[in-house]
Formats: structure tokens, C-alpha cells, sequence
């Protein structure tokens, strides 16, 4: 059961879009008395902004302006952070369904446990894509479910929730308080889930959304560098392991193949299940364990990644350059 819009304080969703989509009007559909739904497009050139003056009541269109030294949509997020009226924030993307039970969900959430995320379950829409999908139910889906980090696409919390971490960047030290600071870091950095899990400390929900990705296979690949920057940068441990895990296996299953690739496709299939994941991509999990290390050496090697239309070069968590198209 959820709660009334009465038994819950205002609530602020930040949605970067360039275009009007079915998770806007989704979201808008939803929103309770003093809710608002900011929609967060780069500037005036993207569609969405022709929709300023006939959008639902709630719904305000904001600029965000070209990003200068960080990604779009982590300059989209800090500028929603800075117009939202209120002190209740969920940020969600527009590449999933948002039933009609979703913003009143999270925000039981909350009451329940604190600040909370959804689990994102990646489904290709390409073959590439596909064939990534164990590897992002390993290294999203759980990483989500058990490691304490934001999923972007469906988090609650308040603005007092937020604590600076020992890693903020120079600028971010400096600022007056933790929200200061997380925009700062949001404006020099790439991930916005990245940078709020530093920021928050989460509890994932009991439930998954489906996130449709890919689509074709240059996006696919550029999407599987852009990922494990994020790892790279936000958490370089975690990176080493995944390293290490994918050549250990590829290993396993070139040298030992009727073992290696039953014991991935079994861990596969644990996690498929463990998650209600009902699609035959578990078994692709020998195939994507062998041409992983290929993937992980590609990504270290290159050199810039293209995301939303635009090409970044990520040198570090707080070095970024913004390159032309």
C-alpha cells in the first residue's frame, strides 16, 4: 500500500530529457498537491524546450546550459539541484516505465528506510548489447542491490541526507555545505550516480525496473567504456577485480571450456533468478565471459567516449573535457 499525497511532504523529480517522452508525461501524471517535476534539457535547441508554457501543472522545463567540464547530464542534475523548490529530491531517467504507483513507492520508501534506490535491470536492445547483459546483472543489478550505490534512474532522499566524503574534489571542499559540494563535483566530473553515491548513504528496494539500452552496436560499445570509467574512477578496486574476474574466467573457459562456461552460465542463471529476470541471455554468459578481456583492453585504451551526442575525454574522476560531437 502507498501513501496519499496528503501523508507525505512536497517532493522535487528531476528528469534530464531532451526530448518530451513517455516518462515525462508518466512522471507528471503522478505528481501529488506541491509536487513538482522538473523536465532538464542543455539549452534551447533541444525539443523539450518548446514545450515551456504547455506543460502540465507541476512540470517546469529548465535550462541547464552547455557543460563545460563535465558531462550533460551531470550539469542537467546540478542545475535541477539548484531550481528544485523542494527538500524531498528523487532523480530518474526517461529510458524506462514509471507505473503509475512509482513516485508514491519511493516515497514510502523513504518513510520506511531512508534514503533509497531502485535496481536497474539492463536489457539490450542490440546483439552487443545482449551479449553484455550477464555482465551487467553482475556488475549493475547486484552491484546495486548489495553495494550501497546509486542507480540515477530511481533515488529518493533529502537535501540533509547528504554527507561530504574524503574524496570530494578541491572544489567541493571548499564549498559551504554537502549540497554545495556535490554540485561542484557534479560540474567537474562525468556520472551523476557516480558522485551522489559518495555523497549518500542508500538502501536499495525489494523491486527492479527494466532500463532498455543499446540499440545499436557502436552505442553499445561506447556505453560498455563509458561504465567501466565509472568504475575506473569512482572505485578503482572494484575495477581491478572486474579485470582480474573477467581474465580468470575467459581463462577458465578457453582452458577448461565444458567447466568454465557451466560454472558462469550457472552464476548467471543464480542471478537471473535471484532477481525475477525472465530472459534466455543468462545463457550468453560463456560467450560474454571470453570476450570480455577484449572489451576491458579496449576500454583502458581509449582515449575519449561519446555519450548523449557529445565526446568526452575523462582523464580522471575530476578532469574532464568537453570535445565537439
Amino acid at each position: 500500500m502507498t501513501s496519499t499525497d496528503q501523508d507525505r511532504p512536497p517532493t522535487s523529480v528531476l528528469l534530464p530529457t531532451a526530448r518530451w517522452t513517455d516518462a515525462c508525461e508518466e512522471v507528471a501524471a503522478q505528481l501529488g498537491a506541491g509536487d513538482e517535476l522538473l523536465v532538464i534539457c542543455d539549452t534551447d535547441d533541444d525539443s523539450v524546450a518548446d514545450r515551456r508554457g504547455t506543460t502540465p501543472e507541476g512540470v517546469r522545463v529548465v535550462l541547464a546550459g552547455e557543460p563545460e567540464g563535465c558531462s550533460g547530464k551531470a550539469n542537467a542534475i546540478a542545475a535541477g539541484m539548484e531550481t528544485a523548490a523542494h527538500d524531498r529530491l528523487v532523480w530518474t531517467d526517461d529510458d524506462f516505465a514509471h507505473p503509475s504507483d512509482w513516485l508514491a513507492t519511493l516515497s514510502d520508501d523513504y518513510e520506511r528506510r531512508g534514503p533509497t534506490t531502485e535496481i536497474p535491470v539492463f536489457v539490450g536492445r542490440d546483439p552487443l548489447a545482449r551479449l553484455f547483459e550477464p555482465a551487467y546483472a553482475i556488475g549493475g543489478t547486484v552491484a546495486v542491490a548489495v553495494g550501497g550505490i546509486v542507480w540515477g534512474g530511481a533515488v529518493v532522499f533529502e537535501r540533509d541526507d547528504l554527507e561530504r566524503p574524503e574524496s570530494a574534489s578541491d572544489a567541493a571542499a571548499n564549498a559551504a555545505d554537502p549540497e554545495a559540494a556535490l554540485l561542484a563535483d557534479l560540474r567537474r566530473t562525468v556520472s551523476d550516480d557516480g558522485t551522489l553515491t559518495e555523497y549518500l548513504d542508500v538502501t536499495a528496494a525489494d523491486r527492479t525496473r527494466t532500463v532498455p539500452c543499446g540499440g545499436s552496436v557502436r552505442g553499445s560499445v561506447e556505453r560498455f567504456v563509458r561504465f567501466f570509467r565509472i568504475v575506473r574512477f569512482h572505485d578503482p578496486p572494484a575495477a581491478a577485480f572486474d579485470v582480474a574476474f573477467a581474465v580468470a574466467f575467459a581463462a577458465l573457459c578457453l582452458f577448461a571450456p565444458v567447466l568454465g562456461v557451466a560454472l558462469v552460465t550457472a552464476v548467471s542463471a543464480g542471478v537471473y533468478a535471484g532477481f525475477g529476470i525472465r530472459r534466455a541471455t543468462f545463457l550468453l554468459a560463456g560467450p560474454s565471459v571470453l570476450v570480455s578481456p577484449l572489451f576491458l583492453a579496449y576500454a583502458l585504451a581509449r582515449r575519449t567516449f561519446v555519450w548523449g551526442g557529445r565526446r568526452y575525454r575523462w582523464r580522471s574522476l575530476f578532469d574532464v573535457e568537453v570535445l565537439s560531437a
